[in-house]
């Protein structure tokens, strides 16, 4: 089969399209032949070799169909998402025309949304969801910050969270995005700069932060929480460079509740994909609830043109690759 590989770690230049031996069918796992998909800001740190774990064959997500399920517990045929499970890290990912998918990290879905499109949903509305209601326990009514609102899991977070009755103010680097996020339900919209807290009135806090912009911005983003809200953390769009003396004593207030997502738990036993209502998400998408369309949409044998658009920070969504 094909597959797309990481021959050296460096550039998009390095993504070869070789011939490589089909997976075979294995008990516990789904055989998906994969029709698109997503392309992905950990796929960048990986192909540069700077992620704590890859494989040669990318690929943090797919979408497809059921070419083999040894146990029968997803039909031949069907439709499927599939979502990390250590695709793409400990064993190969989407990236290849055919993989082998956990069986906990494969969700069927009844949709007739073109492959492109169904390929926005997996990994990014899978984690924004877990970030919103398993982590955050985001309630309506709820003050929402959103730090880094037009990434790709901002703009599924911001629909999410628009629809469980929240009140979001969004964040994003660009001024002229600003009535984007705000036709998307955000009653409110910021420049996302260090110093974030002279937005806002003294003393003002929120219910619940998201923070996509990570370590850079952490401390400020902890202290932009009430006592008894909650700041998570699940992006690192401003880089992966760490905190530099932390000390919580000194940086931190008292009650508020900081978390981390990332999610390559996601089909663990702590988030298992059941919690997550994939389908209704799918068929909220197709309904035209949301517009959810990709960004951009690149041919399988210009992975090279999408990894330089992902390189480029400028892709204003989510980033797709079609067979």
């Amino acid at each position: 089969m094909e597959a797309i590989v990481i021959s050296k770690f460096g550039g998009p230049d390095v993504l070869q399209i070789q011939q490589v031996p089909k997976p075979e069918p294995v008990a516990g796992e789904v055989l998906v032949e994969v029709f698109a998909f997503g392309v992905n800001h950990a796929e960048m740190h990986m192909r540069k070799g700077e992620w704590d774990e890859w494989n040669p064959i990318s690929g943090l997500e797919c979408v497809g169909v059921v070419a083999a399920c040894p146990g029968g517990e997803i039909s031949i045929g069907t439709k499927v998402v599939g979502v990390m499970g250590g695709m793409g890290r400990n064993r190969p990912g989407g990236y290849g025309s055919f993989v082998n998918v956990p069986l906990a990290n494969v969700v069927p879905v009844k949709t007739e949304l073109p492959w492109e499109q169904l390929a926005v949903v997996p990994e990014v509305y899978s984690t924004a969801y877990s970030c919103l209601f398993t982590v955050l326990d985001l309630k309506p009514g709820e003050s929402l910050l959103i730090r880094g609102s037009t990434s790709t899991i901002g703009q599924a977070a911001l629909h999410l969270a628009v629809d469980a009755g929240a009140r979001v103010t969004a964040t994003t680097r660009r001024k002229e995005r600003f009535d984007f996020v705000k036709t998307m339900g955000a009653v409110d919209a910021k420049l996302e700069h260090e110093g974030l807290q002279s937005e806002f009135p003294s003393g003002f806090r929120f219910d619940k932060v998201l923070n996509l912009i990570g370590n850079r911005v952490l401390l400020e983003s902890i202290s932009l929480a009430r006592p008894g809200g909650r700041m998570l953390q699940a992006g690192w769009l401003g880089g992966l460079d760490p905190v530099v003396d932390f000390n919580p004593m000194v940086q931190m207030d008292s009650g508020v509740h900081f978390s981390l997502f990332h999610s390559k738990v996601l089909g663990t036993p702590d988030f298992p994909m059941s919690g997550i209502p994939l389908q209704d998400i799918v068929s909220k998408i197709e309904k035209g609830a949301w517009d959810a369309k990709p960004a951009f949409v690149f041919e399988y044998k210009d992975i090279q043109k999408a990894h330089e658009m992902l390189d480029s920070h400028n892709a204003g969504g989510k980033i797709v690759v079609k067979h």
